[in-house]
């Protein structure tokens, strides 16, 4: 078969990267049992095992599609994209609170993702941990952290680093936000228990996530999935979070914690102990592998080259969310 995967990030990912992350680990498990990739994507992209092109946001995306190609996975919605020449799927990554039609054809990437916009078709983010260092989980484990885009206010690091002052002594690492943030309000952190770390990928955030107690994640919006569970679990590292979106789907008793409430939460990072790392890090392989991934998205090809939707309506978003954040009870 020949694909053609459409994303308008470059590939390969070098720092922070969710989107352009599964679509290279996508292609490249695809390419692994036989089939074809070529890439549509953004100009400094490259691979060394699927020919690129460069995508022109300028142009119709149809007109961009190769003749000999069998299918196009989308990695966000074209607005030509009712004039693919062939057949289609589209992952959504993201949310939309309106009531906007989703193609017939979405694919969402969790249950509760799915579920919030009346579908039943999803498939998990999974990542090839063979690009990963081997962690070690006998480490020892100083601090928790944050992992995300911190100036994002709907991921509440702000909620982290209260979480944290709450607690006897624990520390947290930032990764992905800075000490002064004019768009979290002229957010400033003094206390020497916080510490962070910017934008980090490869062998160094690897190495920050192996030196941690668990993730704090209080998030304030409902997650879709979130890379920093999986990437974190593989490390050995339980999770903290709220329990929104797919956290509650994700995450069991055995492998972390979920409340909205800061006491709670606190409470349970004081007990950290009580996780097992080898059970995080099993968990982590088995659930959210990319070769995983490549099967539950190949026997969605299979349906819509034979002529079939994978939703029986357009998805729709069953709930408008009315406030911006959902609760965080301090």
């Amino acid at each position: 078969m020949k694909v053609l995967i459409v994303c308008k990030e470059v590939i390969p990912v070098t720092l922070y990267g969710g989107v352009e992350r599964i679509a290279w680990y996508l292609g490249r498990e695809l390419v692994k049992i036989g089939h074809e990739v070529t890439y549509l994507v953004k100009a400094g992209s490259k691979s060394d095992f699927a020919t690129t092109r460069i995508l022109d946001l300028e142009r119709k995306v149809a007109d961009q599609i190769p003749d000999d190609i069998d299918l196009v996975h989308y990695h966000y919605t074209p607005d030509d994209v009712y004039e693919t020449p062939v057949p289609y799927l589209i992952t959504v990554h993201g949310n939309r609170n309106d009531k906007s039609e989703h193609d017939i054809n979405s694919v969402f990437v969790s249950g509760n993702h799915a579920l919030r916009y009346g579908s039943s078709t999803w498939v998990y983010n999974g990542l090839d941990w063979s690009d990963y260092s081997k962690p070690d989980l006998s480490a020892e484990r100083k601090y928790f952290h944050f992992l995300g885009k911190a100036a994002w206010r709907i991921k509440n690091v702000q909620g982290a680093i209260d979480t944290i002052s709450k607690t006897r002594r624990e520390k947290l690492k930032v990764l992905g936000g800075t000490r002064i943030n004019l768009k979290m309000g002229m957010r400033f952190t003094l206390s020497p228990r916080i510490s962070f770390h910017g934008m980090v990928g490869g062998i160094r955030k690897e190495g920050l996530l192996n030196g941690s107690k668990g993730l704090l994640f209080p998030v304030r919006w409902h997650e879709p999935f979130g890379l920093a569970i999986p990437e974190s679990l593989y490390y050995g590292c339980p999770v903290f979070g709220t329990p929104y979106g797919a956290l509650s789907e994700l995450v069991t008793k055995d492998i972390g914690f979920l409340s909205n409430n800061l006491e709670s939460l606190a409470e349970a990072l004081e007990n950290s102990a009580n996780y097992s790392a080898h059970t995080c890090h099993e968990y982590a392989r088995e659930n959210f592998n990319s070769g995983k991934m490549a099967d539950k998205y190949l026997g969605l090809y299979k349906r819509v080259l034979a002529g079939e939707s994978l939703n029986d309506l357009p998805p729709v978003l069953k709930e408008i969310e009315t406030e911006r954040f959902l609760d965080w009870v301090k």
